[in-house]
Formats: structure tokens, C-alpha cells, sequence
């Protein structure tokens, strides 16, 4: 097996004990077994890190562009990080956002995962808000995801893209990869998007994701 191949094979069997575990927990519920699924979480989170890591890497399009609906995407985001809304007592503000753009939804649905996640993680202890929205434009629709959390310290702010990269937020407020952000420029790039990220510190964060309109990647199977 080459690299490739090992890891996409290691990913499918570690989802199985996952996958058994978070069900013993659902037949089990408790303080404890709820804090056991938290952290089954974010095994889960690092699991699909590596998966899309590895996928980034690789120079065969593995993708599979087609018309996808940014509200099913948006949505299926936010079913996975539920508990974290609840918990943390985070309030959704989503308008505008049944744009349909062409891109891969798995691909897609990674991205945003990753965009919220940090919103949720560095939310702060006043009203947490998260505000998402789309524009559309002649040629692309612009999705943003804003929020009112800790927000970015200017020095870093423009290496939040780097591998590896945690700042002084990762450092201070959360165990961080430095991967996530990296991974979504990079898988961006790949289907032709473009990320963006503006932020002031104790104000809040802004990411924007541009979807072209035009000018769109082949279609291609998945390998």
C-alpha cells in the first residue's frame, strides 16, 4: 500500500471502534459517558483532519464537482457540533443562504466544519453569536461566517494560513493543530475557491468563502 492508500485505509477502521464506542455512550447516558463523547469528538475531528490532509497532498483530482445547495451544507455543520451550540450557549443568526454553487459537498461541508469549530472554540464568555450569510455576485456567490468571539491578534493574523501555524490564541485558550486553517486554504484552492479572514481582538472574527461562478474544475470521479 502507498501512503495514500494507508491512510485512507486506517481512517475506515478507526472509524469503527468510533463509531462503537459513541454507541455504547448513547445506550449509557451519564455526566461521565457525556464527557467521554465530547472527546470521541474531537478524535473524530482529528481523524477526518488527517483524511483530508492526505487528500490535499495527493496531485489526482479526487473531488466531485456538482451543484450543491449552501443551506444543506451550512446545516449538516451545524448537526455535528449541536452539543458544543447548546452547551456553550452559542446563538445562530442564518440568513441568505440557499444559493446553489458547484463544488464538492464533502469537501465543502470539511471547510465549514473547520470554520465554525473555531468560532465555537474561541467564543468567549459574553453572548456568543455566529452570523452566517451568502451575496451572490455576476460571477460568484460569497458565503460568510462571522463571529463575536475572542477574535485574532494583528500579528498573526496573516499566518493563520501557515502549517502548523497555532497563535497566540491556540497557545492560550485551546489545544490547537495549526491544521485546520492550513487545510482549507489548501483544499480551496483546489476546487478554485478562495478564504479569506479578517479579525479584531475581544470583536469578533469574519471568514469569507468565494465560490466562482465561472471558470469551474472538471468533473471528476473519486479515484
Amino acid at each position: 500500500l502507498d501512503y495514500r492508500e494507508y491512510i485512507e485505509t486506517w481512517v475506515h477502521e478507526i472509524k469503527t471502534p468510533i463509531a462503537s464506542t459513541k454507541l455504547i455512550i448513547e445506550n449509557n447516558q451519564s455526566e461521565v459517558t457525556n464527557k467521554i463523547d465530547s472527546q470521541m469528538d474531537r478524535i473524530e475531528g482529528f481523524v477526518e483532519q488527517v483524511l483530508y490532509y492526505s487528500r490535499s497532498n495527493n496531485v489526482s483530482k479526487d473531488y466531485i464537482i456538482k451543484p450543491i445547495t449552501l443551506d444543506n451544507v451550512v446545516r449538516n455543520v451545524i448537526k455535528r457540533n449541536y452539543r458544543d451550540f447548546i452547551h456553550k450557549k452559542i446563538k445562530l443568526d442564518i440568513q441568505d443562504i440557499d444559493e446553489i454553487v458547484y463544488s464538492d459537498g464533502k469537501w465543502v461541508e470539511f471547510i465549514i466544519n473547520q470554520i465554525i469549530g473555531n468560532s465555537i472554540k474561541y467564543s468567549n464568555n459574553k453572548e456568543q453569536m455566529i452570523r452566517i450569510y451568502s451575496i451572490k455576485k455576476t460571477n460568484s456567490v460569497i458565503l460568510t461566517i462571522e463571529d463575536n468571539g475572542i477574535g485574532i491578534v494583528t500579528k498573526d493574523i496573516n499566518r493563520v494560513f501557515e502549517k502548523g501555524f497555532t497563535g497566540e490564541n491556540g497557545r492560550r485558550f485551546s489545544k490547537s493543530t495549526g491544521m485546520g486553517l492550513y487545510l482549507c486554504e489548501k483544499l480551496c484552492s483546489k476546487l478554485g475557491m478562495k478564504i479569506a479572514i479578517d479579525s479584531e481582538v475581544n470583536i469578533g472574527t469574519r471568514v469569507t468563502l468565494i465560490f466562482p461562478l465561472s471558470g469551474m474544475v472538471t468533473f471528476e470521479p473519486y479515484l
